[in-house]
């Protein structure tokens, strides 16, 4: 059912080959024979989230769904992509999505790990909204992150540092985005010093 032979080979890493019965499409003759609105199994699995979006948005339950993949900038991945071949940060989109889908209590603390790996800028954005607005039903978001617009966007920052591996680990500064852009001995500090003034020019002007 996966479309894919997998072959091990010892001490090397696994490969997969396309199945030679299926030809990937993962389904028989007769499964395939059977469409919606001219597209197989096989042909949705292939599609994108985006681009099954408008096919599949008559079916409520699969809409809500692919609503919440789209709004955290997972449009590109396609509906059959095998989990593994997600990076980390796109995995915690997906987890952040499926909680978006379910109803919320107010009362639950998300822990993101560079949730912007391999974000566009535009989709910075979107995953900053997803965001605010679980903030904004009661629950807490710590996220741990390099991304400035991240960094600016938060109620409270923790700068670990000063450097890294054995010179970092130590709180260097804490407080909100202005009051670490003061801090002369925050490296996050003068790079957000940096960030914030470039926004507020391009904003007066």
């Amino acid at each position: 059912g996966d479309g894919l032979r997998k072959i091990e080979m010892n001490f090397l890493p696994d490969v997969y080959v396309v199945c030679d019965a299926c030809q990937g499409c993962r389904y028989n003759r007769e499964t395939l024979s059977v469409k919606y609105k001219g597209h197989s199994i096989a042909d949705i699995l292939n599609l994108t989230i985006a681009e099954a979006y408008p096919v599949l948005e008559n079916i409520p339950t699969i809409r809500a769904r692919l609503r919440t993949l789209l709004d955290v900038g997972l449009g590109y991945i396609r509906l059959g992509q095998s989990a593994t071949t997600l990076s980390g940060g796109e995995a915690q989109r997906v987890k952040l999505a499926r909680e978006l889908s379910k109803r919320s209590t107010g009362r639950t603390l998300y822990i993101l790990d560079e949730p912007t790996t391999g974000l566009h800028f535009e989709d910075v954005r979107k995953l900053l909204d997803i965001l605010n607005e679980l903030v904004n039903l009661g629950n807490t978001v710590i996220v741990i992150e390099h991304h400035l617009e991240v960094i600016k966007s938060a109620d409270w920052i923790i700068d670990l540092g000063p450097e890294g591996g054995r010179e970092g680990g130590f709180v260097v500064a804490a407080g909100t985005p202005e009051e670490i852009g003061r801090c002369a001995g925050s490296h996050t500090g003068q790079a957000l010093k940096s960030f914030l003034q470039s926004h507020r020019l391009e904003a007066a002007g």
